[in-house]
């Protein structure tokens, strides 16, 4: 029996809330649709963003967008929050019932304000974000140790270039099938090209471990899609990494920026401190009281002050000076036990 049903549109305009758009709302991610992600992408007309009917797997899928659009579009007079939050769950919901991967999961909130000035690298991150509003495309390398900042600057960098961000980690490629890996990893290069988005593999040693160390045959063909990818990929890709030593070497040679993201220095720590104390106690810390305590501890993260803060919300009570020192003791001595740390924050001293 025929299909009598209108044909839909090249694209369906959704009204982007006004409060939204005055803080630069960003263009929310979609799942993907038969391997091609669906994404709102900005249009230049005032407040609207565009949702490209287009998906490989037919018109059946695009149908069931252009009706979750029309219901979600139902729901204009609720809060901005509460219209992208459903039409999210609805887009989810029904491509999980397909059987299509559905994941929309939001990006956590920063437990702490991210900033470039008390991040400790090797470059200067001010004068790199500067250089690429005006020529927005580079290979940069992204390595130290856990918590240092390096995923967050991908993020922070999209969100200041104003450019999509297409986030990639080991369980978005991996696949048990022979070659698919290394379809997914030429679509996730496709991906970014079409959207005109900020490339960032995260935890990249998963993927591009030395060669000469490889164990079966396709460990060796995903690292060999990826730098064939890169080497024709003409916008912005950055990676993450931990286990610098162990990424394989022809990868090092295609980065044009190898970045080093290191423990906090004692001022950068302090001013961190600070602000995290006065953001949640109302006043700022005693210089001649913390300053000298806080100096005794050894490498310290911006990503162990996130952890303190995330972990204090669980508690009733408020995160003064002593609970965020004591906190940080804490984190380092977790993570370097061999250090014989005690327990307290006037254990380090």
């Amino acid at each position: 029996m025929p299909d009598r049903r209108p044909a839909l549109p090249p694209a369906t305009l959704i009204r982007e809330p006004s409060d939204k758009r005055r803080n630069g709302w960003p263009a929310p991610r979609l799942p993907a649709c038969g391997g091609t992600a669906i994404a709102f992408r900005p249009t230049r007309a005032a407040g609207y963003y565009a949702l490209p009917l287009t998906c490989p797997s037919g018109g059946a899928h695009m149908r069931i967008v252009a009706f979750i659009t029309e219901v979600a579009g139902e729901l204009t007079g609720s809060t901005s929050q509460r219209l992208e939050d459903t039409l999210q769950r609805l887009l989810g919901q029904t491509l999980s019932a397909m059987g299509l991967r559905a994941s929309l999961r939001k990006p956590a909130v920063e437990a702490t304000p991210y900033r470039v000035d008390v991040l400790n690298t090797d470059a200067d991150l001010a004068a790199l974000a500067a250089a690429l509003r005006h020529d927005p495309r580079g290979r940069l390398c992204l390595y130290g140790p856990p918590g240092t900042g390096k995923t967050a600057f991908g993020r922070y960098l999209a969100q200041v270039l104003d450019h999509p961000l297409v986030l990639k980690r080991a369980s978005d490629l991996l696949s048990k099938w022979l070659g698919e890996t290394e379809q997914r990893i030429a679509r996730m290069f496709e991906e970014a090209e079409r959207d005109d988005a900020l490339l960032l593999l995260d935890e990249a040693d998963s993927l591009l471990r030395e060669r000469a160390r490889a164990h079966v045959s396709w460990e060796v063909t995903q690292v060999n899609e990826i730098l064939t990818q890169l080497e024709a990929f003409d916008g912005l890709f950055l990676c993450c990494t931990n286990l610098m030593e162990d990424l394989d070497a022809a990868s090092l040679r295609r980065f044009d920026l190898k970045i080093h993201f290191d423990y906090l220095r004692p001022e950068q720590a302090w001013t961190l401190f600070r602000e995290v104390v006065v953001a949640h106690a109302g006043r700022s810390p005693s210089v001649r009281a913390w300053k000298t305590r806080l100096a005794a501890l050894s490498d310290v993260t911006p990503g162990d002050f996130a952890t303190v803060v995330r972990r204090q919300r669980l508690t009733a009570g408020p995160l003064r000076a002593a609970t965020l020192l004591n906190g940080l003791a804490r984190e380092i001595c977790a993570r370097s036990p061999d250090k014989g740390c005690g327990i307290g924050f006037a254990a380090p001293l």
